[in-house]
Parts: structure tokens; sequence; C-alpha cells
């Protein structure tokens, strides 16, 4: 391990007319800034993750960090991008400084605005994720696509329908515990299954309660070296950090595998020493129900074709083998691209350092994340332990 998480910021998620990319970059940087108990003096580099894709008139956002404090001048920073794991790659790209042994504290930023846009030019910023000589037509967009990755999953393994309103329902349940989360109310496994006005199809098998919001929100974290952050008054470890980047187009890999997933999920297993059954919890991209069923047999919970197992069984539960998404996920919580995955972390961060609240997983030690961009495309796995 080189780095640790010693600090942390988070906004509420959801529908912010009040606030605008920058004011929400400010916030959570001057936050983060003080729970770390950091000057801004003291920063080596900074690290802004922000999908943008047309959200925001302002595309050139790096240097909008510096508009927290003065003494951020002349810092190195950059905006990194990689559609809904921008969060991670912004994560991922500190870890590589300090490993470099380039900076010793790096600020690292996540942000989006969605939902001042238009709800047509939403749909194409999405889709703008998918491979568009394929996919740029499909009916709709984002949520067309992993309708259609639901549809065949259907046809191979059965309907699953039971299953994915299960999870839904466990992620809503969730996320009344965040104080964060965009939507904080238990919906029931009833509503989510049904279709009804309040809960019609979206794309092929998907209902509205299968997909993740739009959202504005901002995250953000201070990294630091571990000599440094165990000086400091908290050091979340990362005992792994794997990066698996797939093809692009789906014609070109098996969707319904997310190989990715779980060649990042076994690349960052092998790197910290440990066994899936090891993590006190998971949190993982539940952009639509469908993913996080994948992603329960892409991760090695169950076998191909098995993941309902692990819902209807309440493995994934907050009390059962392996909670997934304590934090009500990207379904309850809400989904501003690129502050997701910075917030991830954060959320990982705040259980292992017993500062999770009614979220809290009782003695949690070891949590794991996973952040994808695109149907399976970019796929960032961290696995996370509280030094102090």
């Amino acid at each position: 391990m080189t780095a640790c998480i010693v600090g942390w910021a988070h906004t509420p998620f959801g529908k912010m007319d009040a606030e605008t990319v920058e004011s929400l970059i400010v916030r959570v940087t001057n936050e983060a800034l003080d729970h770390a108990g950091i000057a801004a003096s003291e920063v080596d580099e900074i690290v802004l993750g922000h999908y943008n894709a047309g959200f925001s008139a302002q595309d050139f956002t790096a240097s909008l960090v510096l508009q927290a404090d003065d003494d951020l001048r002349f810092k190195p920073t950059t905006r990194v991008e990689n559609a809904c794991a921008t969060g991670s790659a912004a994560v991922h790209s500190g870890l590589k400084s300090i490993a470099a042994k380039q900076a010793k504290i790096v600020l690292v930023v996540g942000v989006e605005q969605m939902t001042k846009t238009p709800g047509a030019d939403i749909g194409k910023n999405l889709l703008k994720a998918s491979y568009l000589p394929e996919d740029g037509d499909t009916p709709g967009g984002f949520a067309g696509v992993f309708g259609q990755i639901a549809a065949g999953y259907f046809q191979r393994h059965g309907d699953q329908s039971d299953a994915l309103a299960m999870i839904a329902a466990k992620n809503h349940k969730n996320g009344v515990s965040n104080p964060y989360a965009q939507m904080r109310k238990d919906l029931g496994v009833e509503f989510c299954r049904q279709e009804s006005e309040k809960n019609p199809f979206v794309a092929g098998p998907l209902k509205r309660t299968d997909c993740s919001l739009v959202s504005d929100g901002a995250a953000a974290l201070v990294l630091a070296d571990v000599d440094t952050a165990l000086r400091m008054k908290r050091a979340i470890a990362f005992r792994a950090a794997a990066h698996v980047q797939d093809f692009l187009p789906m014609s070109k890999r098996d969707i319904l595998k997310f190989d990715g997933c779980a060649e990042a999920w076994k690349r960052a297993l092998a790197q910290a020493g440990v066994s899936l059954d090891h993590l006190s919890f998971v949190e993982t991209h539940d952009c639509f129900t469908v993913a996080e069923l994948i992603e329960y047999e892409a991760m090695g919970l169950t076998p191909e074709g098995r993941g309902a197992v692990a819902i209807k069984e309440g493995w994934t539960q907050k009390d059962g083998r392996l909670p997934v998404n304590p934090s009500g996920g990207l379904k309850a919580k809400g989904h501003p691209i690129g502050a997701t995955g910075v917030s991830m972390h954060a959320m990982t961060a705040m259980q292992l350092a017993g500062e999770a609240g009614d979220m809290q997983i009782p003695a949690a030690t070891l949590g794991g994340i996973f952040n994808m961009g695109g149907a399976a495309v970019a796929n960032y796995v961290s696995i996370l332990e509280r030094l102090r």
C-alpha cells in the first residue's frame, strides 16, 4: 500500500438548483481539507473528475478547484474522464502520483451537475458512454442499452424480475439511512416489482425503480502517502487498486458476463492478498439493477447465471454474508457521473473509520469498491482498510 484517505467531503445528491459546478467543487474542496486537518498550501497535486459530455457549458473545469483557496494556485491540476467511472479514475490517478513519489498529498474532487439539462439532452449525453456506431440509435438512450442487457440476461438465464425488484428495494431501504442520498424512501419489494403509473417500464424489462437517478453533487478526498497519513487523525489505506479497460463495442464481448469487472476484482483481490469472504461490505456500481445482479457473478459471489441467489438468500442485505451498497448505491443515493466514484470511496472510508452513522456496518474492517464506466468498459476496483 502506498496511500491512504485522510479526509473527505460529500454534498447531498439530488436536484441542486442553487448550486453550480463551480460552487459544488469549492464547497467539497474546503470541507475535505478541513476534515483532513490540512491547509491548502500543503496539497501537492489536484485531480478533478468531471464527465460533462455536454451537461455544463464550462468544459475546462480543472482550475475551478483553485477557486476554493488562493493557496491552491500553481498546484498541478488535471481533469480526468472515464465515463461513469470518472470519479475512480481521478482517485486512481492520485494514487499513481503518490506511488511515483511525485506527491505526498493529493486532493481528489468529483463533480457533476445534470439536472439543469433538458431531459432529451440528458439521454444524448449519457449515450456518449456507449459505442455510437452500434448503439447511437438505441431507443431509451443509455437505459435502452441496459434494457437490452437485461433482456439478453432474461433470455439466457430466465426471468429475473423478482431479483431486480429485490435489489432495488434493498438499496432504497439502505438509502433511508444515508443523509447524502437523493431518495431516502423505503419503496418495498412489491412497489419495485409491479408496473404502475409511478413505476412504468423504461427500457426492455427495466422499470423506473431499476434505473439510477439523474443527479447533481460533488465529493472530495484527501489522499496522503502512508508515512504522512499515520501522523494524521485518520488513515484509510488502499490495500489494492485495479483498473481494467475492456472493448467499447458490446459486439466484441459477451456483455452478460462483465469480463472487465471480473478481471478487475481478480487482480484487486490478488493484490490485497484476500478473498471476497474477507470483505466486510462492497459498494458496487448499480447504475441499473441488472448491473448489480451481474456484478454479483463477476465479483465471484455466485456462479454465472446465479446472481439472483445472492439477493434472494439475503446475502447482500445489510446484515447478510456480504452487504452490498449499504449507502443505498447509485439507485437511492443518486449518480452525478463525475462524483460517483469519489463518493463510493468516501462512503467506504466512512464505514471503515466508524463514521458512517446509521449506515454503519458493525466492525467493518475491509471494504470493496467497484465503479464502472459504460457497459462494463472502464472497470475500477479498490479495496480499503483502516490503519488508524
